[in-house]
């Protein structure tokens, strides 16, 4: 590391700010201090090419990519420091308002809002692949009965893929995808069977049969009716959570190179089939500080217990002693915008299932928090994972199928993304560099002759056991 901070520190980076449109004024001059070697790199869309430290024998050093594009893409804009976040040039809380789940994917996925009978014949797609292949849902009904959901979702995305050999790259050769409507029919495949894969999971979680879909309804209200129905012949979804839980989608359905995005890409950059890389994607999306970040919230109201003691709570974040969840983002320095949607949708979901005790400790919490100046210098404002997790609990999902509602509609982003990568004429395959800092050429020195101490830079994996049987063994 202080190898590296050394090489970073004598790097010297002048940008043009000047007006002139002389060639060279769009760009930025390095010059290696060590070598005093310049060289003049040209900003494209406020980037520049990371390649070109390659002239002064330097590689950019970004852990969790803060300040690294690997793509353009025109799919989703975000403004974090003025809270602002759009779909194709659509703002979020339009969408949210006047759209539909379904209409937002075509969007996502094509660029354009459809026309009534491209709708129409969209949504006719979609919901006519929701049924699962029977042998799926064997594959389904054979995991433990405690398997958690988001684990069951991952390996039936996995395992869809090898139903359908036709979309497969390793059989049919790389080209595949270049063939719109083999593309296509991937993409309908899996928005319309992801909800139904979910719908499975949970009613496995529960001990219930499965339920065949219903694609008669709408999106939302199918992905219900197979969570919920029994044995009513005639039943229905609320249609007020029905409308609840299409706009949580919507705001759910892509929010730009996130972990499971950036997954998505990296995956898909090898050509590998989309069942195989969305699978991929969920399993980053599967992680706490990613599709699980609603459920800390859950547990960390629930550990505050009541609203008096909030402030002993907040003491012991600002002592570093507690962790404050679902505030706070790598994008957004202000208010989350899908945060302010997901907060009116809390109380329409609360009149129909009745009042979450834990709505009250987040309300004041985050009044307290905002009041803050330690909280407000610091940019620590709530984000859509504080009160979603609060919604999901009031309509009755238990905490662990959190991420998989998640994944449902971040499947539309997933999918959005491997298409626009396909048609990149610059993509390549991701293989990221390293700064090796291991230990230089070393000579091999035969077992009988290595000393039998345990040298310092051992893996704590081979301490008292290896001796053990060491000892053992003489």
């Amino acid at each position: 590391m202080e190898r590296l901070n050394t090489i970073v520190g004598h790097v010297c980076a002048a940008v043009d700010d000047s007006q002139s449109h002389e060639p060279g004024s769009n760009s930025v001059t390095i010059t290696d201090n060590r070598t005093g070697k310049t060289i003049n790199v040209p900003i494209t869309d406020g980037t520049i090419p990371a390649t070109s430290l390659n002239k002064l024998n330097l590689v950019s050093y970004d852990p969790g990519y803060f300040n690294t594009s690997p793509a353009y893409s025109a799919i989703t804009f975000i403004d974090g420091d003025q809270g602002i976040l759009s779909y194709r040039g659509y703002p979020i809380e339009v969408l949210a308002e006047r759209s539909n789940f379904l209409e937002v994917a075509y969007l996502l996925l094509f660029g354009e809002l459809p026309t009534k009978i491209q709708f129409q014949d969209w949504r006719e797609k979609v919901m006519q692949h929701t049924y699962l292949h029977p042998n799926l849902t064997q594959i389904m009904q054979n995991f433990r009965y405690d398997a958690h959901p988001m684990g069951m979702f991952i390996s039936s995305i996995a395992a869809m893929g090898t139903f359908y050999p036709e979309s497969n790259p390793a059989l049919q050769g790389q080209g595949v995808f270049n063939n719109e409507k083999t593309r296509n029919k991937q993409i309908v495949r899996l928005i319309g069977k992801v909800a139904t894969i979910a719908a499975c999971s949970y009613r496995h979680r529960v001990g219930r049969p499965f339920n065949e879909p219903d694609s008669t309804l709408g999106y939302t209200e199918n992905f219900l009716y197979m969570l919920d129905r029994l044995q009513e012949s005639a039943y229905r979804p609320n249609p007020r959570l029905a409308r609840a839980l299409d706009i949580m989608f919507i705001l759910h359905a892509d929010h730009e190179l996130n972990c499971s995005t950036a997954a998505m890409r990296h995956i898909g950059s090898s050509l590998t089939d989309p069942y195989t890389a969305l699978a991929g994607a969920a399993a980053a999306l599967y992680g706490p500080l990613h599709g699980g970040a609603n459920e800390a919230v859950i547990r960390m109201l629930e550990e505050i217990g009541t609203v008096d003691k909030i402030p002993e709570f907040i003491e012991g974040v600002k002592n570093k002693t507690r962790k404050l969840m679902g505030f706070g983002h790598r994008v957004y320095k202000s208010y989350d915008p899908r945060a302010k949607i997901i907060r009116s949708i809390a109380y329409e979901v609360f009149s129909i299932m009745g009042d979450e005790p834990l709505i009250d400790v987040a309300v004041e919490l985050e009044r307290q928090a905002r009041a803050d100046d330690y909280f407000v210098s610091r940019n620590l404002y709530p984000n859509v994972d504080f009160f979603s997790g609060l919604i999901y609990r009031s309509m009755g999902f238990p905490t662990d199928m959190f991420p998989v509602l998640f994944a449902i509609p971040r499947t539309v982003g997933w999918l959005a993304h491997w298409m626009e990568q396909l048609s990149d004429k610059d993509a390549k395959i991701a293989r990221p560099k390293q700064v090796y800092i291991g230990s230089p050429t070393r000579e091999y020195i035969p077992l009988e002759k290595r000393a039998n101490e345990i040298g310092p830079e051992v893996s704590i994996h081979s301490s008292r056991l290896t001796q053990r049987r060491a000892v053992a063994l003489v």
